[in-house]
């Protein structure tokens, strides 16, 4: 009940959270950048059918002097209608207000942006706008559905101290730019029942004069899809973990009401013989399950009620969301108990059936005894190499088959649980690893406003601290295979490249081709082709036509689906001189911010990623998420294995108090007595470890493929100390069990067991 509310109902409210935020703020559908075009072509794009409203605005990137931060960080400037209001994409005011008409200085900062620099109201900053210096005023704090997640140039993780979105008076921003008059980004709301291919098609014919880089729709838009792969790992997560807990509650009812049957075989007989009909008495027994699942039910629809509040507001909290509020549904409480009264009903049906088939003078009759006999010849028996106490608890196990193998189930289930929430953070850590260490070996990137001639490579490398430089170049296109199609970005690196190293799936460095494409195995996938196959590429800037390249050679990436082209191969594509969008460096960490401070007043540059502050952010805000998801299902998994362990500790107790206080009688000790009970449960905890293991194995690789997506994915991996601490927390909560049956054995009362039942 607590993982179905936990998952299902934490989802649910992300989604209407974030579904409301879009809709109240008018969040877009399609957006579109050019470099100049004029404002009354937006008449003309609001006449596209299936058109609702369209906006027109200034979108631009510029480096910010940020006094208390050294490396470069980086703005994105967007124009606020002086009038009418802003239609599309409006902002949500946490402080302050916009900026007035004419006060070109005043600024409204993204709210993530202000706390990462401690920005209130009436604080000031730096900012280079097309070349020049202007000191800024913030005015105004606020969130935008545009942007639930924020990724600056050169960066893979939202970064906030170092990349802020900043809304600025169109009349100021016009100014500066020199864009009166006309637009560099326009924005889209659709009609309900429009095709949104349709109309990125006729929006691209529109703007292709001025300059357009091809229209794209919301699940382009990289905070959107950011925050879709978020919800779609809550998503995969709820359909599987659930289902294992189920079937585990299962087994634990199955095993308690058959114990408690066993036990009243006598009552049982006795009802029987004296009228009582079977369907009166297995209703008796169907109470208890009820009583448990009714308990159960409560008490899991609180615990999964405050579990789910919390990721919640830690998942709204890394979308950005103004608002959340985690929705109680009473529809997912009724199904949570619907189903723990399904997997109650399923665990009593073998106890009902043996209440309804056991014969009253059967029943009222002691059990047979249990018929012991040798099954290897003499020569092979084992009792000439096992001790009596060991032969005592083989011969337990081979007369409850079933018992042990349900038992040994329920242990791999809660092992497996555990192997599962590891994988989480053995597969973040192998993430971290291969893209910061093997594949991403740059110290920072140096990304420009506009496309740049391959010479600016030598200028960069002539910087203070520039160790090593080297070239790259992002061209968007389209992609596409029949009817399968795909926008990504291609990008030309030199073949050899050392510090954007391209790998493949064995992580070894791979030589770009010098005819063809590379592209990764994840969107050749989504594509349907294999190496040789060839594929058609619509160029979404420059000359705007169709290209048909083979695809030469499959690689391996973990962020977006992208694809990769020798430099001076995709300069030949293009028809033009060899351009650069960005240099990746490597620097002398003594002469950093040597480095750092030159690159903050080169007007040409508009943003410097950093890969060691990308790392530190991935650690401070997606890994604690994978962290806290796996502590939580592993405390589950951590209660399961003490539940299984203990039930079936007491049920042994139950069955042979008889034997352990005749034993006790004969002169055994407390401690000889005790380990002849939980001889059995150490062994079949053991024997459960590897079906654990792989099972757990098993289930990492279906939530590997669930939560695999075009945003990010990651490899199987799950480390030997993964492996070794399921056990050990199964091994813990066996070892809790046996002390708390330790104290039940030191209890006995050896007359009153030894007595025969009346």
């Amino acid at each position: 009940m607590a993982t179905l509310v936990l998952a299902v109902g934490s989802i649910r409210s992300l989604v209407e959270t974030r579904d409301a935020y879009y809709e109240r703020n008018q969040f877009a559908d399609v957006f579109a950048q050019v470099k100049r075009a004029p404002k009354k072509l937006l008449e003309q794009i609001e006449e596209i059918p299936g058109v609702a409203t369209a906006e027109a605005r200034i979108v631009k990137l510029a480096l910010l002097d940020m006094p208390d931060s050294r490396e470069p960080v980086t703005g994105q400037f967007i124009s606020l209608p002086d009038e009418p209001e802003q239609h599309l994409n409006r902002i949500y005011l946490r402080s302050g207000r916009t900026p007035e008409l004419g006060r070109a200085e005043e600024v409204v900062v993204y709210d993530g942006f202000a706390v990462a620099h401690d920005l209130g109201l009436g604080s000031r900053f730096s900012a280079i706008l097309n070349g020049r210096k202007q000191e800024l005023i913030v005015v105004g704090t606020a969130l935008s559905p545009e942007f639930i997640y924020t990724i600056g140039p050169g960066e893979t993780i939202t970064d906030n101290r170092r990349f802020g979105i900043i809304w600025m008076s169109e009349k100021a921003l016009a100014n500066v730019y020199n864009l009166d008059g006309a637009f560099s980004s326009v924005t889209v709301k659709l009609l309900r029942d429009a095709s949104e291919s349709e109309v990125i098609k006729r929006l691209d014919g529109l703007l292709d004069p001025y300059g357009g880089q091809a229209a794209y729709g919301r699940k382009d838009l990289p905070s959107h899809a950011w925050g879709e792969h978020g919800l779609d790992m809550l998503r995969n997560m709820s359909r599987t973990l659930p289902a294992i807990f189920l079937v585990v509650a299962i087994f634990l009812i199955n095993q308690w009401l058959n114990r408690i049957v066993t036990l009243d075989r006598e009552q049982i007989g006795l009802l029987k013989a004296l009228g009582y009909r079977n369907i009166s008495i297995a209703a008796h027994y169907l109470k208890f399950v009820l009583v448990l699942v009714a308990i159960g039910t409560v008490i899991g629809g609180i615990a999964g009620t405050w579990l789910g509040a919390y990721v919640t507001g830690m998942y709204g909290r890394l979308l950005n969301l103004p608002f959340l509020i985690f929705i109680r549904s009473p529809d997912l409480y009724v199904l949570g108990g619907a189903l723990s009264l399904v997997a109650g009903i399923a665990g009593a049906v073998r106890a009902l059936r043996a209440v309804t088939t056991l014969p009253p003078a059967v029943a009222m009759q002691p059990p047979a005894p249990q018929r012991f006999r040798h099954v290897l010849p003499a020569a092979l028996a084992i009792d000439r190499l096992a001790s009596q106490r060991t032969m005592m608890m083989l011969r337990n196990v081979s007369h409850h088959p079933v018992r042990a193998v349900f038992t040994m189930l329920g242990m791999a289930l809660a092992t497996a649980i555990i192997i599962v929430s590891q994988f989480l953070i053995d597969t973040t850590e192998d993430l971290i690893n291969v893209t910061y260490f093997i594949s991403e070996r740059q110290a920072a990137s140096v990304s420009f406003a506009e496309k740049r001639p391959l010479n600016v490579v030598n200028q960069i490398a002539r910087l203070p601290g520039v160790l090593t430089a080297e070239p790259y170049r992002e061209l968007p296109v389209r992609i596409r295979n029949g009817s399968v199609e795909r926008r990504i970005l291609i990008s030309g690196r030199p073949r050899d490249a050392d510090l954007r190293r391209i790998i493949n799936a064995d992580l070894h460095a791979v030589t770009l081709p010098k005819n063809g494409i590379a592209i990764s195995a994840w969107l050749a996938g989504i594509l349907g082709v294999h190496v040789g196959d060839f594929v058609e590429v619509d160029l979404l800037e420059g000359q705007r036509r169709t290209e048909s390249l083979p695809v030469a050679v499959l690689i391996e990436d973990f962020f977006g689906i992208q694809g990769m082209m020798d430099l001076e191969s995709l300069a030949r594509l293009m028809r033009e001189a060899p351009t650069v969008t960005s240099v990746s460096v490597m620097l002398d960490d003594d002469k950093s911010d040597l480095f750092y401070r030159t690159v903050k007043s080169m007007p040409a540059v508009s943003g410097v990623g950093v890969q060691r502050l990308s790392l530190v952010n991935y650690r401070t805000l997606l890994a604690p998420i994978e962290t806290s998801m796996a502590t939580i299902y592993s405390g589950f998994a951590a209660l399961i294995a003490f539940g299984v362990v203990y039930s079936s500790s007491r049920i042994l107790l139950s069955e042979r108090a008889r034997e352990l206080a005749s034993l006790r009688v004969l002169g055994f000790g407390r401690g000889e007595v005790l380990v002849i009970l939980l001889m059995e449960l150490g062994l079949l905890t053991l024997l459960a470890q590897p079906f654990g293991w792989g099972a757990g194995y098993l289930l990492a690789w279906f939530m590997r493929f669930n939560l695999a997506g075009e945003v990010m994915r990651g490899r199987l991996i799950i480390e030997h100390s993964s492996y070794a601490f399921a056990s050990g927390i199964v091994l813990a909560a066996a070892v809790i069990s046996a002390l708390v049956v330790r104290n039940r054995v030191n209890q006995l009362d050896l007359v009153a067991v030894l007595k025969t039942r009346d």
